[in-house]
C-alpha cells in the first residue's frame, strides 16, 4: 500500500486548478488526476508579477502625484509673482524698469529653489518644464496681440511696447527650458548658468542704472559699478544655489577648487554682459551661453 503524502498547503495559487485534492485523494488518486510541480509553479507567476506591479505602482503613483502637485504650485507662484508686479507697476508703486529687473531675478531665483518639489523620477524634469514652457506660450500670445495685457507688458519690458514681449522675456524663458530639459538639478552647469543669468545680469542692471554714472569706455550703456554687481551677485548666487542642492544631495561641492572656478565662470559672464553688442544679440542668450561654455570646461558634470 503507497504511503499517505502530505498534504498541500492551502494557497490562492491553486485557484487555478479545477479544485484542490486532500492528502487521501493524492494516495489514491490516479496520476492524471495529480496536479504536477510545475503546474503549481506556474500558477504562482501571475499572483507574483502582480504582486510587484502593484508595488512597483505605488511609488511611480505617488512620483506622478507628487510632480503634478508641484507643476500646479510653482505655476501658480509664478504666475503670482508677475501679477504682483504688475499691480505694482499699474499703480505706480514701482517703477517699470525696476520692476521689470526685479521679476528678471526673482523669476529664476524662485523656480530653481523650486526643483526639489518635484520628485526623483526621470520624468520629473519634463513637469518641471511645464512652467517655462506655459510662460512662453503666454508671451508668444500677448506679443503677437491675440490678446492684450497692458499690465503685463509694463511690468516685464523695458519701453512698454508688446512687440518687446517677443525679444529679452522670450529669450528668458527659452533659456529658463532648456536649463531644466538640458541640465536640470544635479548638474553644476544649469545651476550656476542659471544664477549668472537671473542674478547676475538682474542685478548688474538695477545697480547700474541708478549708480553706474562711471561708464565703460568701450560701451556707455554698460558701467563700472554695474559690471562689479554683476561679477559679486552671480558669483554669490551661483555659490548660494551650488550650497543648497549640495546640502540637499543632488550634487557634491569641493569647495577647495569650485571657489576658485566660480571667479573664472563670474568674470567671463561679466566680461560677455559688458561686451557692447545688446542690439545683436539679447544679455539673455549671451550670458547663459557664455556661462554653460566656461562651467563646462571648468566643471564638467561635477562641482568640484
Amino acid at each position: 500500500m503507497a504511503a499517505a503524502r502530505p498534504a498541500l498547503p492551502s494557497s490562492p495559487t491553486s485557484l487555478l486548478l479545477a479544485r484542490s485534492i486532500s492528502a487521501p485523494d493524492l494516495a489514491t488518486a490516479p496520476t492524471w488526476r495529480r496536479p504536477r510541480r510545475w503546474l503549481v509553479a506556474a500558477a504562482g507567476v501571475p499572483a507574483v508579477a502582480g504582486a510587484l506591479a502593484a508595488s512597483a505602482s505605488a511609488p511611480a503613483a505617488s512620483m506622478l502625484l507628487r510632480d503634478g502637485g508641484a507643476t500646479l504650485l510653482v505655476t501658480a507662484g509664478a504666475y503670482s509673482l508677475v501679477r504682483a508686479f504688475d499691480a505694482l507697476t499699474e499703480r505706480r508703486l514701482v517703477q517699470q524698469s525696476l520692476s521689470r529687473k526685479v521679476v528678471h531675478v526673482l523669476s529664476g531665483v524662485f523656480f530653481m529653489a523650486s526643483w526639489p518639489l518635484f520628485s526623483n523620477s526621470t520624468g520629473a524634469r519634463f513637469f518641471a518644464a511645464v512652467v517655462p514652457f506655459l510662460n512662453c506660450a503666454r508671451l508668444l500670445t500677448y506679443g503677437l496681440g491675440f490678446y492684450s495685457d497692458e499690465a503685463l507688458v509694463k511690468s516685464v519690458t523695458r519701453e512698454g511696447k508688446r512687440e518687446e514681449l517677443l525679444r529679452g522675456p522670450l529669450y528668458y524663458v527659452i533659456v529658463l527650458l532648456i536649463i531644466v530639459l538640458v541640465f536640470w538639478r544635479d548638474s553644476p552647469i544649469g545651476i550656476i548658468s542659471l544664477s549668472m543669468m537671473s542674478g547676475g545680469d538682474g542685478f548688474a542692471d538695477i545697480v547700474g542704472r541708478r549708480f553706474g554714472s562711471l561708464k565703460l569706455p568701450f560701451n556707455d550703456k554698460k558701467s563700472w559699478v554695474g559690471s562689479a554687481a554683476m561679477f559679486i551677485s552671480g558669483f554669490l548666487l551661483s555659490a548660494l544655489m551650488l550650497s543648497y542642492f549640495s546640502w540637499l544631495g543632488y550634487i557634491q561641492v569641493s569647495w577647495d577648487q569650485a571657489i576658485g572656478k566660480l571667479v573664472l565662470v563670474a568674470l567671463a559672464a561679466t566680461a560677455v554682459e559688458c561686451i557692447p553688442v545688446t542690439d545683436v544679440v539679447d544679455d539673455n542668450i549671451s550670458v547663459p551661453l557664455a556661462t554653460m561654455l566656461v562651467a563646462f570646461l571648468l566643471f564638467g558634470n561635477t562641482a568640484n
